[in-house]
């Protein structure tokens, strides 16, 4: 129930191209030129960090909906500006985190509030890959917000926010790169009844890209790669009793999990979604700022 009706580019010869590929009857050699496009229901931001919130603000000021792209902004004061802008103008803001509307996490859920692991006493999670050094590409960039926290990091702190809250203590440490951005970092955080979550973010080595959630009665593995749809579930009970296999058939890339979400939202005439509220997004941003404050990562020009 959706078509591509329009494509932006800072590039007009990249929005043809684009375009021409994906049938989008519209595109615009800028991103301004969007705004004069008719018959619009929907954007979706996939610029680098950077422009989020610029990109963002002036959809919103047009009462344009948009589902931006993670993460929502560069820092917590840049993600309060669109929250700012999308209650003022009444307009539709979603963070487009995919991860949390796939069918594995829906069951992930089902199965803790069922009481199937007991509580939860602690999360491990990591997402790690191997990128060439290149400190014009926008992740080895820090004007573009580069580095393994914005770009990768935000899945564990995701799944973490979501299973346990705003924690009370952060601790991490990271191996600053060449270009001053995080190329790896090792977070730890703890909550107010002791749980712990121990996550990992990498751009310069393959991680396993797995997720344990320990609890009192038992362990949850989402084995690799655990934020994308498909792949199996593990379920260990501490009473012995043979682990249960759960598998998940990965029919599509995974997108259009979020994208039906948007358009059932819009279709109610809602302006922020109930899986991934404005405010969500701005503790989890507001988590990756005491994160970089720890690991003593600015990003020159962006943050105040």
């Amino acid at each position: 129930n959706a078509r591509l009706h329009a494509v932006a580019s800072t590039s007009n010869e990249r929005a043809v191209a684009f375009a021409g590929q994906y049938n989008a009857p519209h595109m615009f050699g800028s991103y301004e030129g969007l705004l004069t496009c008719p018959n619009l229901d929907v954007v979706y931001i996939a610029t680098p960090h950077h422009g989020h919130a610029e990109n963002t603000i002036t959809l919103l000021e047009k009462g344009i909906p948009v589902l931006c792209e993670k993460p929502l902004a560069i820092n917590g004061q840049q993600v309060a500006g669109m929250i700012a802008a999308a209650r003022r103008h009444d307009t539709y803001l979603m963070e487009a985190l995919w991860t949390r509307f796939l069918p594995k996490m829906q069951k992930i859920l089902e199965l803790i509030e069922g009481g199937a692991i007991g509580r939860i006493q602690a999360v491990k999670a990591d997402f790690g890959f191997q990128k060439d050094f290149d400190p014009t590409n926008r992740v080895f960039d820090p004007k573009q917000g580069g580095g393994s926290l914005l770009d990768v990091g935000i899945y564990p702190i995701l799944l973490s926010q979501l299973l346990l809250g705003k924690p009370v203590t952060v601790k991490a440490l990271a191996r600053i790169g060449p270009t001053h951005v995080d190329e790896t970092c090792a977070m730890l955080f703890q909550y107010a009844d002791g749980e712990l979550a121990m996550l990992d973010s990498a751009i310069t080595t393959v991680t396993p890209c797995e997720a344990l959630i320990f609890g009192t009665e038992g362990t949850l593995k989402i084995h690799a790669r655990w934020h994308e749809p498909g792949g199996d579930l593990t379920l260990t009970r501490s009473d012995g009793t043979e682990p249960q296999q759960f598998s998940f058939e990965r029919e599509y890339i995974g997108y259009r999990y979020e994208a039906q979400a948007v358009m059932e939202d819009l279709a109610a005439g809602r302006t922020e979604n109930a899986l991934i509220p404005l405010q969500f997004s701005q503790d989890v941003m507001d988590l990756m700022d005491n994160v970089r404050r720890e690991i003593g990562l600015r990003y020159e020009g962006i943050d105040v």
